[in-house]
């Protein structure tokens, strides 16, 4: 009596509830598709409610009209994927699951329907009963699965205006569906479910009357992710129907018979499972025939560009080389399951450069000549090699492929692959394991991934020539360092020459012209140990060196070939590797030398302050401009002398930098130049280590 009563009064307030709603939504003169199919959905719940209330639940009247209203329900939901902008495509992708959820309602109502026919019969209609049960859960999940679809597919602007609406419907079928699976499994009606279901379903009217408040028109857009899934689950439910409703009709006549169908019906849809769904080729099939029949295009663009993108730019330790990944990111558009990828030569020709899955390739060195590279880079068409088997091509085409790919049958499609005006490759794919015919789309897609492609390999080409010609830089730049010391070298020997001439009797000049010689000796011996292939000794840490006998020693060098002199504390040490300070500074005395009149001498001059110590080839010649010196004094292989190699300076900046000193320079035109070496100072242990050696 008491669940008599909450039955009573709960579906009392349902109704009262809904009723507001269609007083509400028909209080304007103009009602849209959708409001009115929301106003007779909310006027069958009413009518069902008071069915309830006065009939009870479990009367025909009351069940016919449930049928009704969750058909006018699915009528809305249904409507709401039809608004005036949203994508027709989306609509028809998923009209059939609603006419599959017309069907399974209409076929609840004929169920309803059958105990008229049965009067008499319990068996029959105990059978009848449990069978509308079944039909009402699949009804259930059913609007649940559309519900989750729509919600999912809707942009994020709609789900604003949707979320209400939906989680009203969720709400609805989700407790009809609790009390439904109870009442099957249980065998018996729960009074209890059935009785507050008036008290759940009450406030679901404020949902519609906020969703309809900020309803906006917003495009839903189906995923095929979704398609798929919702497929699935029909599929499922249609399983679970066969099931239940042919072991029910087996039940009326024979338990047996009845107990025979479900386990001869669950082994042969396993096996048929276990023969079909490891097949390949009926998985190829049916993608191909669900893009076909529910979508408006063949490919999910956004998809297959992102997988087309993450295989080529993979970079983790199992990626596989770039020409691999090209021939891959192209072949798994089509699902073909090999290929081949052949580039340009030297010849213009093309030569095979990479296979994927392909047994052996079959080509000859020159896998095709100049007139296959130049129809594809002139034409970028994609060509179809059973067209051209057939005799259906243009002999222009049928021209430009070799003999030895229309001879191997697995070759299916070229795509030429383009860098701007420029064929940076071909790639041949293997035929797909569903042969078809390529279409519209499948043009388009494949000719855009083949620019995609062609643009990381020029990439790459571009990579490899860059690091090429880093390497050659490398070696011009030594070579021109050692050009630099041999041009050097040659002017003071050639000076020592001339000088011989005059003063070979002069024993100072003979001195001179000795120490000389041997300095130029030891400067050669040490070039032809850099050039040696075998010397790879590293170059001597930086030590406490007393810089005095080092200026003395270049100054006796090159005071043959001009007047040096040499100034300031002969007792400083800084720590400095010897050989390189004085490579450097054999440049900068050299230059200084070059930029002077001959009776001007050089002056090198050692000095210490708080900052380090110094020393300061100075000169007086014809100095430098302010943007010489910012542009091009330290600009390798640039030079104002004709015969010069633009190398000097840049070398000693950096063999006094990697000593961890600096250069600077300080000019005025016409007046002369100083470079000013700053080098660390030795610290005063070292000092008097030197000191005590």
């Amino acid at each position: 009596m008491l669940w008599e009563t909450i039955s009573l009064w709960g579906h009392v307030l349902a109704s009262i509830s809904f009723g507001v709603l269609v007083l509400w939504q028909t209080r304007q003169w103009f009602i849209s598709h959708t409001g009115l199919s929301l106003v007779i959905a909310a006027a069958w719940t009413v009518i069902w409610a008071l069915e309830v209330a006065i009939l009870g639940n479990d009367a025909l009247a009351a069940r016919l009209a449930e049928s009704v209203r969750d058909l006018a329900w699915l009528t809305y939901l249904m409507l709401l994927w039809r608004g005036h902008n949203r994508p027709l495509a989306s609509y028809h992708a998923i009209r059939p699951l609603y006419w599959v959820s017309f069907g399974v309602l209409v076929l609840r109502i004929m169920v309803d329907l059958l105990p008229w026919q049965f009067l008499g019969s319990p068996r029959l209609m105990d059978a009848d009963y449990y069978a509308g049960l079944m039909l009402r859960m699949v009804a259930d999940i059913g609007g649940l699965v559309l519900v989750h679809n729509l919600y999912t597919a809707a942009t994020s602007q709609s789900r604003n205006a949707l979320r209400l609406p939906l989680a009203a419907l969720a709400l609805l079928w989700a407790y009809d569906l609790n009390a439904n699976t109870i009442a099957y499994l249980a065998r018996t009606q729960v009074y209890e479910m059935t009785a507050l279901r008036g008290f759940i379903l009450a406030p679901l009217p404020l949902l519609f009357l906020l969703g309809t408040m900020r309803a906006a028109s917003a495009p839903v857009k189906l995923s095929r992710s979704a398609t798929f899934q919702s497929l699935s689950l029909v599929a499922i439910g249609a399983y679970l129907v066969l099931m239940v409703g042919g072991s029910s009709l087996l039940r009326m006549f024979s338990e047996g018979a009845a107990r025979g169908f479900q386990v001869s019906f669950a082994f042969l849809t396993a096996l048929a499972a276990l023969i079909l769904l490891p097949n390949a080729r009926l998985r190829a099939w049916s993608r191909v025939m669900l893009a076909k029949h529910f979508f408006q295009h063949r490919y999910d663009y956004r998809a297959e560009w992102l997988r087309f993108t993450n295989t080529l730019s993979r970079t983790d330790a199992a990626a596989t080389s770039l020409d691999i990944r090209a021939i891959k990111a192209i072949a798994d558009i089509t699902e073909s399951g090999a290929g081949l990828l052949l580039t340009p030569d030297a010849s213009n020709g093309l030569i095979v450069r990479a296979q994927w899955n392909w047994p052996s390739p079959d080509a000859p060195t020159s896998a095709a000549g100049p007139q296959t590279l130049l129809y594809f880079q002139n034409t970028g068409r994609i060509c179809a090699l059973d067209a051209i088997r057939a005799g259906t091509a243009t002999d222009e085409e049928a021209a430009a492929i070799p003999e030895w790919l229309l001879a191997n049958n697995r070759a299916w499609v070229v795509v030429p692959l383009l860098h701007f005006s420029q064929l940076a490759g071909l790639v041949v794919l293997d035929r797909p394991m569903l042969d078809r015919e390529l279409d519209w789309e499948d043009f388009d897609l494949l000719r855009l991934a083949g620019r995609q492609v062609a643009s990381y390999l020029a990439e790459a080409q571009g990579q490899e020539a860059l690091s090429d010609a880093q390497r050659f830089d490398e070696f011009n730049r030594r070579f021109a360092f050692i050009m630099h010391d041999i041009k050097n070298l040659v002017s003071q020997l050639s000076l020592v020459s001339r000088n011989a001439e005059r003063h070979i009797g002069n024993p100072e000049f003979q001195q001179d012209m000795l120490a000389t010689l041997a300095a130029s000796t030891e400067r050669m011996n040490a070039l032809l140990a850099r050039l040696s292939q075998h010397n790879k000794g590293k170059a001597q840490e930086p030590l406490p060196t007393r810089l005095a006998p080092l200026m003395n020693a270049i100054a006796v060098a090159k005071r043959a070939q001009h007047p040096v002199v040499v100034m300031g504390d002969p007792d400083l040490l800084a720590q400095v590797d010897a050989a390189r300070l004085e490579q450097a500074l054999s440049h900068l005395v050299q230059n200084a030398i070059e930029a002077s009149r001959p009776s001007d001498p050089v002056t090198l001059m050692l000095r210490q302050d708080s900052q380090g110590v110094h020393v300061d080839v100075i000169d007086t010649g014809a100095g430098m401009t302010p943007s010489f010196i910012r542009d091009q004094l330290f600009k390798p292989f640039a030079s104002t002398k004709s015969n010069g190699f633009g190398v000097g300076a840049h070398e000693a900046r950096t063999l006094i930098t990697e000593m961890g000193g600096a250069l600077r320079v300080k000019s005025t035109p016409g007046s002369g130049t100083t470079f000013s070496l700053t080098l660390q100072p030795a610290t005063s242990q070292l000092i008097q280590q030197e000191h005590a050696a």
